[in-house]
């Protein structure tokens, strides 16, 4: 009887423990496991796209990819474009996109789970910098990734435009997929929070030092962790995660205009007086400055990880990747030398 009860009880705890494993499988994100570029082809009407610019209803196109052992899995999608800046067509003739999927079709794919998927778009075509610029910018993404998983995760794309209209001659360009800040507040188990700002006393204190001091290392004062802006929620470049009563992550996206990429249209906030993006400037707050020995600690201790990322992205041109090093070089410069990190970050804070 001793022993009924015991295999009884052994039993449900192993349906349980397969339970789980069987909802963890079937919530993860096939999309960002691998960092390989993935290889897909759009079908849409481009001249429509490019022309009207939807940002408020889909047209109708389809959307490609090969799966390892060679079968062509296709989608029915609907796509529009997304942003403000980049959006408008004299900054970029194509500008970013927004892809939605059918989730039964979705199903059990590489992109399992995904809907409404934000795509960095080249901006420019044939134009080897713009190119360039879609993998700095992804490299950002990516620099934070090594930093903090309370970050967005992000999927490099080359990808095969193909104008259903006859009207564009196809065009390969490369691109990457953003997490959906949904699927990101159910892997970080916090819900995401709707205001139009915040006080800053209400943010995660070592986290916010860490974006802080990263955003410092990229370059970028295009954000804001508190409030959007005026007349829209909160906030500039940031989404709100957190619980009822506990403390906020504001976690950061778009570093399109941060000093690391360089963007040909990326201009300073006349407000911070800076000459140009790539000169950088401390945004953090001082009240949480007592957590700066461990940021840059962590930054120290991912030194190398950075650096590799670097090295090793493919299709990085010899010149970019030597640039991009000497920028992170004069990071390293700073949070290595006592005066500077004194004058640079400790006394610049908010």
């Amino acid at each position: 009887m001793l022993n009924s009860r015991f295999l009884l009880v052994a039993s449900f705890l192993l349906l349980v423990v397969l339970g789980a494993r069987a909802q963890e499988s079937d919530d993860a994100d096939r999309l960002f496991e691998t960092d390989e570029i993935l290889e897909i082809s759009i079908t849409a009407p481009m001249k429509t796209l490019l022309g009207e610019r939807p940002d408020d209803y889909y047209l109708r196109g389809m959307l490609s990819y090969a799966e390892a052992d060679g079968t062509v899995v296709d989608f029915d999608i609907g796509i529009r474009t997304r942003g403000n800046y980049r959006r408008q067509p004299r900054v970029c003739p194509f500008p970013p996109l927004r892809i939605n999927f059918k989730k039964s079709q979705a199903r059990d794919t590489l992109f399992h789970k995904q809907d409404k998927l934000k795509l960095v778009a080249h901006c420019r075509d044939n134009s080897d910098r713009y190119e360039q610029n879609i993998l700095k910018e992804y490299l950002a993404y990516r620099i934070l990734n090594t930093l903090t998983d309370i970050s967005y995760r992000v999927k490099l794309a080359r990808i095969t435009y193909i104008d259903s209209e006859q009207k564009y001659e196809n065009r390969v360009r490369l691109g990457f997929f953003i997490e959906h800040k949904k699927r990101l507040s159910k892997r970080l188990d916090l819900p995401l929070i709707s205001t139009e700002r915040i006080a800053s006393s209400d943010l995660e204190g070592e986290y916010s030092d860490l974006t802080s001091l990263f955003q410092y290392m990229i370059g970028n004062t295009d954000f804001s962790a508190i409030a959007g802006p005026e007349g829209e929620g909160c906030c500039h470049n940031s989404t709100l995660f957190g619980n009822e009563g506990g403390p906020i992550y504001s976690i950061p996206y778009d570093f399109d205009m941060s000093g690391l990429v360089d963007a040909p249209y990326a201009e300073p906030n006349p407000q911070f007086r800076i000459r140009s993006v790539t000169q950088r400037l401390y945004r953090g707050r001082c009240k949480f400055q007592h957590h700066l020995p461990e940021s840059l600690q962590l930054f120290q201790d991912h030194r190398s990880a950075i650096y590799a990322l670097i090295e090793e992205q493919p299709e990085l041109e010899p010149k970019t990747r030597k640039t991009l090093s000497k920028f992170i070089d004069r990071f390293y410069d700073v949070i290595d030398n006592p005066k500077k990190l004194d004058r640079e970050i400790k006394s610049e804070c908010i």
